[in-house]
């Protein structure tokens, strides 16, 4: 690992504020001007397990977290265990003494010490922050600062315990690792935050969403801030109420999107085909996690691509996107809106766990998000399914003396049922004409993102491309990373031309399903195809060993 990053680890039990202790020191480095990234590993638990917090942090931009950490805290013997074999060769391992004996590191009475003071358990996570704290060289006033604007519940107490904790740290290890400040502060956001805020800079006026990991902070996200945004967040009875009540709003002119994951997503199969038939601008945000069935319900996978491309029966356009990064997830939302809007066609944003859950700070302009503008109907006899010249008929909403009608039987101009071949023929060929309208569209925007322009090709996409520019940062490699932002349709238009440059290909799947989606779209053959399927998103040191063994 460059020396440039301090990565820093706190484990424990679900229920011990690890996952908050995570945030809050993501916080400090954020607050120092530093740039940051928070990977949480969480099992699927209320109570008890194991869960860790994982945030590197640099003074230049940083796209993933490394495993190898400088700080460990270690709160239980299981902690202990795991995360020994984490530390990095400068690293120091601090242990709850109390849980924790005969052991390597440096021990600290975290237990006896939160014993002083009212619900133990709960202050652990505080004692991690306040280990931090001595080790990177913040002041005591620092920390109580910290403490203050992070945990106000019961503060008294909680700044006591941080100062007794932080006096038996720093005589032993404090200002270990002295980091510097960076260039400026910058707001840390999570994917699916960025995601959110992303749609309602794109004008989302709804939100409908069954919980489903990792899709469920989204749900939660919108709907603990929904007055202030703006948006009406619903939460129905399953998912196939979801995604029908959906495409009601937007019959109503609502901007409207659902959530879900990959077995919630399948339920919603035959009402997306629903919104194929009746033309409905809807927005799914589908977060992917390893499958097949409940799977691996709180970890990251890519194994979802294919299922997302061919996502409902029969035949009709549809647009699907993955963001490479927190920041990209932001407006890419809003692009998507905008999209489907214009196109009168449902499209999926897909995503997966590591970018849904994983936080990193950003730099964004709001004022340049996307705002949807449909067609809309200017007068004379209305019909829904007008035949135009690109498949896209013009809208109108109610309440209006014109008949509306939308229609999931096949349908005329007008939306009036019918079963006559030619119009049955040429409905479908309308609907048709949309896929070259919106690749027409697409060859005028960005498509495609392209880092670097010597060295070998790597193709990847998601939330790899997040893994592997970092990897490429660790291991000092010289290369070309092409991630196609739009995977349906396929900007083959951009990708042609890598087609013999024998390019490696970087995916979280053991199908290898991207390296097939470039085989048989573009006939790119790649020359290898690095892949991960353990749940868990690559580590940049061992991504950027896997990529020099290739060279």
């Amino acid at each position: 690992m460059k020396n440039d990053v301090f990565t820093f680890i706190v484990g424990g039990k679900a229920g011990e504020g690890v996952k908050k202790a995570g945030s809050v020191a993501a916080q400090l480095f954020a607050s120092m001007g530093r740039q940051v990234f928070q990977m949480d590993d969480y099992q699927s638990l209320i109570k008890g397990g194991h869960n860790f917090s994982v945030i590197s942090t640099a003074k230049r931009r940083i796209t993933s977290h490394y495993i190898k950490a400088d700080l460990v805290v270690a709160p239980d013997k299981r902690s202990y265990d795991i995360h020994k074999e984490h530390l990095s060769e400068r690293g120091i391992m601090v242990h709850n003494s109390d849980k924790v004996s005969e052991v390597e590191g440096v021990g600290v009475p975290l237990t006896t010490e939160a014993k002083k003071y009212p619900n133990p358990d709960l202050r652990i996570g505080v004692g991690a922050v306040a280990t931090l704290a001595a080790v990177a060289g913040l002041d005591k006033d620092g920390l109580k600062k910290l403490i203050q604007s992070e945990y106000p519940r019961d503060i008294e107490n909680n700044i006591a315990y941080a100062m007794a904790i932080y006096d038996i740290v720093y005589p032993k290890i404090g200002d270990r690792f002295l980091l510097e400040r960076g260039d400026k502060e910058r707001p840390i956001i999570a994917g699916n935050e960025a995601i959110a805020l992303g749609a309602v800079a794109g004008g989302l006026d709804t939100y409908f969403a069954y919980p489903m990991t990792p899709s469920s902070s989204l749900l939660h996200f919108l709907a603990a801030h929904d007055r202030d945004l703006g948006v009406t967040v619903v939460h129905p009875e399953n998912e196939i109420a979801v995604i029908n009540m959906a495409i009601g709003s937007t019959f109503a002119g609502a901007k409207a999107m659902v959530g879900s994951s990959g077995g919630g997503f399948a339920l919603m199969q035959e009402a997306f085909s629903l919104a194929g038939m009746v033309e409905a601008p809807l927005l799914c945000i589908l977060g992917s996690r390893p499958g097949p069935s409940t799977g691996v319900p709180t970890y990251t996978a890519q194994g979802d691509l294919k299922f997302a491309i061919h996502q409902g029966h029969g035949e009709f356009p549809k647009i699907v996107a993955s963001p490479g990064s927190v920041k990209e997830a932001f407006f890419l939302a809003a692009e998507m809106l905008d999209m489907v809007w214009r196109f009168q066609t449902p499209g999926i944003l897909l995503t997966e766990k590591h970018l849904s859950e994983s936080a990193m700070t950003v730099d964004i302009d709001v004022s340049k998000a996307k705002w949807p503008e449909p067609f809309l109907h200017t007068g004379g006899e209305y019909k829904r399914y007008l035949d135009t010249k690109d498949g896209v008929s013009p809208f109108l909403f109610p309440p209006s003396k014109e008949l509306i009608k939308w229609d999931s039987y096949e349908h005329d101009e007008l939306g009036i049922t019918t079963e006559d071949p030619n119009m049955i023929a040429k409905m479908q060929e309308k609907r048709n004409r949309k896929k070259k309208a919106i690749i027409d569209y697409m060859m005028g925007v960005h498509t495609v993102n392209i880092y670097g322009d010597k060295g070998p090709v790597i193709f990847t996409y998601g939330s790899t491309t997040m893994s592997v520019l970092e990897a490429l940062e660790s291991g000092e490699i010289e290369a070309t990373v092409v991630q196609p932002i739009y995977l349906e349709p396929l900007p083959v238009w951009e990708l042609d031309r890598y087609k013999e440059s024998g390019v490696i290909v970087v995916e979280l799947s053991c199908a290898g399903q991207f390296a097939s989606l470039l085989e048989e779209k573009v006939g790119i053959k790649p020359k290898a195809v690095i892949k991960k399927y353990d749940g868990r998103p690559f580590d940049p040191v061992e991504l950027a060993s896997r990529i020099k063994e290739i060279l």
